[in-house]
């Protein structure tokens, strides 16, 4: 029995000493990342930094990440960051001109935060399975374009100015693909807006421009609340999946106007589905979108 006794003891030790050593394991990997103003990464080894490019080389489970250098890229590389349901996947918060690619984010409670920060872009990302998958605030000029916003509360939230969200899939978001709260002279263009519980939510909104999208099977396509918005760009409107006016002139526009509330319509809506832009149009339109910006913001300040 002692000879029992005596082998039991160490297998017990070696037992209790991996269970341990994988604990401090897990709890090294979790936390923050930051990219600091300095340029330096602290937190992880699977982001390499090249100039101001920094590239992901591995799954990220566990962290978040924090950037406080301008004029960077972030670059996914096809790789995943996911959280614990309970931490913001990517904060960029003051910091301005900063890129952030072809990134898969996952369980967050947010996946990507632009709080007080100008002249991003979040391009070609998959963002699903966060309570809100992107949240803009008191950000302006930020461009939101390529991505797939899918199996979140809300796909996308945005409350500020300047902002255009071109070309995304918002799909399959419990409550909003995409809630507008207090915001104005965004551009919300060529988006295929589906399966959503609302398509758009619109509350408190002024001069949004919002055309070139579909709305299709979408429990409503929009909710609007105390809001003046334009639904078309005075030549072509949006893609009505529950439109029900006739195309008598055969030019691929309603004869009539789709009334989206008492106060708004879109008055040349699609009578099929608005193919998506060619690619080689996206850079002019962001560019023309940019200048129209910058030249309304001068007019505002000279008349102060």
């Amino acid at each position: 029995m002692k000879r029992y006794a005596s082998n039991f003891v160490p297998l017990l030790i070696v037992g209790f000493l991996l269970v341990f050593l994988s604990q401090i394991s897990l709890v090294a990997a979790s936390g923050t990342i930051y990219i600091r103003a300095g340029g330096n990464v602290e937190g992880t080894d699977k982001i390499h930094r090249d100039g101001y490019v920094y590239t992901f080389i591995d799954d990220i489970v566990n962290q978040s990440i924090i950037v406080e250098k301008d004029n960077i890229v972030v670059d996914g590389a096809g790789y995943s960051l996911q959280g614990d349901g309970n931490e913001n996947g990517i904060t960029l918060s003051d910091v301005n001109n900063i890129t952030v690619k072809n990134l898969k984010l996952s369980s967050f409670n947010i996946g990507i935060v632009v709080m007080g920060s100008d002249n991003n872009r979040i391009l070609e990302n998959t963002i699903i399975d966060n309570f809100r998958g992107l949240d803009l605030t008191a950000s302006e000029n930020n461009t939101v374009s390529g991505n797939y916003i899918a199996n979140n509360t809300y796909g996308i939230a945005l409350e500020n100015v300047y902002n255009s969200i071109i070309e995304n899939t918002i799909t399959n978001n419990s409550d909003s693909g995409i809630f507008l709260n207090g915001a104005g002279y965004n551009n919300i263009i060529g988006n295929n807006i589906t399966d959503n519980n609302r398509g758009i939510v619109v509350s408190i909104c002024y001069d949004n421009v919002i055309y070139h999208n579909n709305f299709v099977n979408n429990t409503n396509h929009v909710e609007t609340d105390d809001s003046n918005d334009v639904w078309d760009n005075a030549e072509e409107g949006n893609y009505w999946d529950n439109y029900t006016g006739l195309d008598s002139d055969g030019d691929g526009i309603g004869d009539t106007p789709c009334i989206i509330d008492n106060n708004t319509q879109d008055n040349y809506p699609f009578v099929n589905i608005v193919p998506e832009f060619p690619s080689w149009a996206i850079l002019p339109l962001l560019i023309t979108l940019t200048f129209a910006a910058i030249f309304y913001k001068k007019k505002l300040t000279n008349k102060h």
